[in-house]
């Protein structure tokens, strides 16, 4: 027997207009009144009894010298978790800003636009002259200082902690790490210690680009929870065990030497995965080869997968006027597609492979970009792990990063970092790689 609603069941308990009781007795009163409630919540949107509660604020200031790298991942991953970041300019009545390594990154706003607004973390990323900077913005001061004085989590990293927070009074008597050579420069009145990642109350430290994404899995714990840092940690592939050195699958092996600067081509699009962008530009200009940065739209700027705006060198168009010994394509799915749909772009790969001359791929680029052209024929390749099933040959996918003669693939946003310093090796020798992997607190 099909059973009824309990809604429709009080109903019928419940007298009719015509009944010859002219008001209900107290317990029919009651049910009457519990048979509308019912009603009304039933009536209403299941999407409004489904709202998740507001995402949390977040506020990333950046400045002329941030480090892109603890910038770009901490926004990323933040992002990722529902987070509302906002990213702000500290440079006066410019939302533009030259970050470190040649990195030209868009803030959303003004740090003046925002000075009244209120936010559930600030999160201060380093570099030098950035962390200068952002100190000495008497606006920010005070709205971190009031954010920290009302019990609000705040941040930094690198050596944000020691220029910034430590400088403002804002990490006596807790402890707190920075990047290496700024341990020194940390007050009296804090207690240094060595941690990758340190949480004192409402404060959270860290290292270097090395630990960022560390650092922002922590913070979304922080605002979140562990079960939300662990699901955003697992798709991007994160490292097992932090701070041990890192290595590369190379079948084919062959000689990348191709001079001391070295010319490298990096496309990206609206689209592509930020974090992936910024470690492969920064990390290989830390190594003194010569990465330009190409736009595939019809402007300089771009909007990348989590919306963090990015700013080329130049066109795509006028990169073609010179030659390059290595072409690199970072990931996320919309700027996969991008690159797989331009067709000079595939033109310029297939000649470079053509020639043995040398490129690479990560995330979702080695599957939706290289695959279906050809590029991939005959090689061992990887790529992100949901995409291993677009590859004719799989053998080798399960590697992080993988090298076959003059191709470099590798997984996703949690070993960009171990990409790019496989191609350091790969061009300048294991011990430059490991010295750079070092200076950035990588292990």
């Amino acid at each position: 027997m099909a059973t009824r609603p309990l809604a429709s069941t009080l109903r019928l308990q419940t007298p009719s207009p015509s009944s010859s009781a002219a008001v209900p007795p107290p317990h029919l009163r009651r049910l009457q009144t519990l048979t509308r409630a019912l009603a009304s919540s039933a009536s209403a949107s299941p999407q409004a009894a489904m709202a998740p509660p507001p995402a949390k604020k977040v506020l990333v200031p950046i400045a002329n010298g941030t480090e892109p790298m603890e910038a770009v991942i901490t926004i990323d991953v933040l992002r990722r978790a529902g987070a509302d970041v906002a990213v702000a300019s500290v440079e006066p009545g410019s939302t533009q800003v030259a970050a470190a390594w040649g990195v030209k990154l868009a803030a959303d706003a003004l740090l003046a636009d925002l000075a009244d607004a209120e936010f559930d973390l600030i999160s201060l990323p380093g570099g030098m002259p950035g962390s200068s900077n952002l100190r000495d913005c008497k606006l920010l001061e005070n709205m971190v200082k009031k954010h920290a004085g009302k019990g609000k989590l705040y941040a930094a990293i690198c050596a944000a902690p020691a220029v910034a927070l430590g400088s403002w009074g804002l990490l006596n008597g807790l402890k707190a790490t920075c990047y290496p050579s700024f341990m020194d420069k940390l007050p009296s009145e804090v207690n240094a210690v060595e941690s990758r990642v340190q949480i004192d109350g409402n404060c959270v430290t860290s290292r270097g680009p090395g630990t960022a994404m560390e650092y922002s899995v922590v913070l979304v714990e922080q605002l979140y929870g562990k079960e939300k840092a662990d699901e955003v940690a697992g798709p991007m592939v994160m490292r097992p065990q932090h701070g041990v050195e890192f290595s590369m699958k190379e079948l084919n092996s062959t000689s990348w030497n191709v001079g001391e600067a070295p010319q490298i081509l990096v496309p990206i699009a609206n689209g592509t995965e930020e974090m992936e962008a910024t470690m492969i530009i920064d990390i290989l200009r830390r190594a003194k080869t010569n990465v330009v940065v190409v736009s595939l739209e019809e402007t300089l700027e771009i909007v990348a997968s989590r919306k963090v705006k990015m700013v080329a060198d130049v066109l795509f168009d006028d990169a073609l006027k010179r030659q390059y010994d290595l072409v690199l394509l970072p990931g996320g799915l919309g700027g996969a597609q991008a690159y797989a749909k331009s067709d000079k772009l595939i033109d310029l790969i297939k000649k470079q492979a053509e020639a043995n001359k040398l490129y690479g791929a990560i995330c979702a680029s080695p599957a939706i970009a290289l695959e279906p052209h050809g590029l991939l024929k005959g090689k061992k390749a990887t790529s992100f792990p949901a995409m291993w099933n677009k590859f004719s040959d799989q053998s080798e996918c399960r590697n992080r990063v993988v090298v076959d003669g003059n191709l470099i693939t590798s997984q996703g946003p949690g070993t960009s970092m171990e990409f790019s310093l496989a191609i350091v090796e790969k061009l300048f020798g294991r011990e430059k790689a490991l010295e750079l992997a070092k200076t950035m607190v990588f292990m």
